[in-house]
């Protein structure tokens, strides 16, 4: 079989370079070795999918050039999905921090696309896998070998393997002599040796607003779990975090606590220090902060100097992770194609005219909240264009 184009993944950048591609009358084929297309857009954002976020700029990615993304990010933005959203009739709302949501479930996002790939006249093969991809390009699949002009990699990260997600677009740019950025899960909850879980696990399912640093700060709701810590702010931190690298963790971000504790101190100084931390905060939490701060006795007692030093442990809690859940529970995965290897405006390598690589199997990764779709609708859209 001879096509124009052949597309290596049915997810939201290789759907979306396809549409691209066929309505400028190129012959485009989708492979992808799941039974279904579009399943990581259909679990995200708890089945409502977290389509884009209003507020795209480079320092919402990570990668060894932030600015590489914003040749496509500038070129098909946030408000140009939008509006295709808005023309298939998905009803969206903004949730905090600029997040845009499906009003319904997710499969509507992914129903848009199938049904626009169907009317450009898109071939999609699913439940194919491809074996090879040869020089001038053969792709050799389980379905038989396709010649094309042009091969588009589209083929994700490794996060999530338990849907398919592999390094074969790794290990294919590499094949063809790429540079390829080390990779690691990104997005993904942050794990504790013994020591420490044997302190935190008892607050396991508490959740709340906090500030978490490592790297970058993050404002956003924290959860602690059986394994360690997980919630938006650890999501976020994890992508800064490296192995040895401490966690700060501010449990009252932007509140005063020592004015309060004074006035307690005055009024009521039989009482615990736990119990007055519990006006700020869950009780089991309290108790944690009341054994760090190594306060035993009534906040009577308490001098201005070390109600001072509970205030500095309640803004700045040191916390020391092994690890990360991995890849099982990772978002996306950080590191991929090297961006100098590739033509920011055609997302084409440089050195292998006609290959292209887009979405999260290139080295930028974006910022929990939409960031990561609107990278794939743009790189993917960019590739389109060129294709």
């Amino acid at each position: 079989m001879k096509t124009d184009i052949v597309i290596l993944g049915a997810g939201a950048a290789g759907m979306y370079c396809a549409i691209e591609a066929a309505r400028r009358g190129r012959r485009v084929l989708v492979i992808d070795h799941a039974k279904a297309a579009g399943e990581k857009i259909r679990i995200s954002g708890g089945g409502r999918c977290n389509f884009t976020n209003t507020g795209i700029a480079a320092d919402r990615f990570l990668s060894r050039n932030p600015r590489f993304a914003l040749s496509a990010l500038k070129r098909h933005t946030q408000w140009d999905f939008v509006a295709r959203v808005d023309e298939a009739g998905i009803a969206w709302h903004e949730k905090t921090l600029g997040q845009l949501f499906c009003d319904g479930p997710s499969t509507q996002i992914v129903k848009m696309l199938l049904d626009q790939m169907c009317a450009a006249g898109v071939q999609l093969w699913l439940g194919t896998s491809v074996e090879k991809v040869e020089s001038g390009f053969r792709v050799v699949t389980s379905r038989g070998v396709v010649e094309a002009e042009r091969v588009v990699v589209a083929t994700g990260g490794k996060s999530i393997p338990k849907m398919g997600a592999s390094g074969f677009g790794y290990q294919l740019a590499t094949q063809f002599g790429l540079n390829v950025i080390e990779t690691r899960p990104a997005l993904v909850p942050l794990t504790f040796a013994e020591q420490e879980l044997i302190h935190l696990q008892p607050l396991s399912g508490i959740a709340l607003e906090a500030r978490v640093t490592t790297g970058a700060s993050f404002d956003e709701a924290l959860l602690f779990t059986h394994r360690g810590l997980s919630g938006p702010a650890i999501l976020q931190a994890s992508s800064y975090w490296r192995e040895g690298d401490g966690l700060t963790v501010d449990v009252l971000p932007g509140r005063s606590l020592s004015a309060d504790l004074r006035q307690l101190r005055s009024e009521q100084p039989r009482i615990a220090l736990r119990t007055a931390l519990t006006r700020h905060m869950p009780e089991k939490l309290a108790r944690r902060m009341e054994e760090i701060c190594g306060v035993t006795g009534a906040i009577g007692a308490l001098s201005n100097g070390a109600i001072e030093a509970i205030e500095r442990q309640v803004h700045a809690w040191q916390l020391k992770p092994v690890g990360t859940e991995g890849y099982r529970t990772a978002e996306v995965t950080l590191g991929g194609v090297d961006t100098e290897e590739l033509d920011p405006r055609t997302l084409e390598a440089r050195r292998v005219p006609g290959l292209h690589f887009v979405g999260e199997v290139v080295d930028v990764t974006g910022w929990l909240g939409g960031y990561n779709f609107q990278w794939a609708w743009s790189s993917g859209w960019a590739a389109g264009q060129a294709v």
